[in-house]
């Protein structure tokens, strides 16, 4: 009965990994980053190696780079032939020379190359922030465009002061002609034309 009892408790349960595995099996927790992992090649940073080949690559197109690789050739040159020969480093047909011109040339390319791609780039995120912009300016141009377009038909419906003008004087004259008529030539006067005209009887007997 107690065997029974102690197979059915471990029956209820999980057994844990005993032995030397379950000794070295590290807890991991996972509200914490893990730890970086150990590289056998050296870690380098991308975008200060992008800087130093776009330096590099517009030093390589200036001036200064030609006139200066002109002189070490030249100074190269002159050396090992009117040197002596106990001082000569690279007798005719200077071999050592041409191995180094093409040493910097099988490095000058991707380094150009580099700088490039990531000149590419850069021109590449301008245009599409360019893109962005115009589509912005133009929805902003359409939108003012619209606005001026209600505006001018708000306008339109708006009565002006000339045309109430145009309209008053259409009507003064529709009404001097009924009142002519009718047997009244006397003229239509409206308060403004009443307060410039002189009061009193001399006035109306005028």
């Amino acid at each position: 009965m107690g065997a029974e009892r102690d197979g059915s408790r471990d029956g209820g349960r999980e057994r844990s990994p005993a032995g030397a595995t379950a000794a070295a099996r590290p807890r991991m927790r996972l509200d914490q980053p893990r730890p970086p992992r150990r590289r056998l090649l050296p870690e380098w940073d991308a975008e200060a190696f992008g800087r130093l080949s776009e330096r590099i690559a517009r030093f390589l197109g200036t001036g200064r780079f030609l006139v200066w690789m002109t002189v070490v050739i030249i100074v190269w040159v002159l050396w090992n032939i009117a040197a002596p020969s106990v001082v000569r480093f690279d007798p005719y047909p200077f071999i050592f020379l041409t191995l180094m011109l093409s040493l910097q040339a099988s490095y000058a390319a991707p380094l150009i190359l580099l700088a490039q791609n990531r000149q590419d780039d850069r021109d590449r995120v301008n245009l599409e922030q360019d893109r962005k912009q115009n589509e912005r300016s133009i929805a902003d141009t359409e939108y003012l465009t619209r606005e001026i377009a209600a505006l001018r038909m708000g306008l339109g419906e708006v009565a002006t002061r000339d045309w109430i003008r145009s309209e008053l004087q259409d009507l003064i004259r529709d009404l001097e002609e009924e009142r002519r008529r009718d047997g009244h030539p006397s003229r239509i006067s409206f308060p403004a034309e009443r307060a410039e005209r002189p009061s009193g009887r001399d006035a109306d007997d005028r």
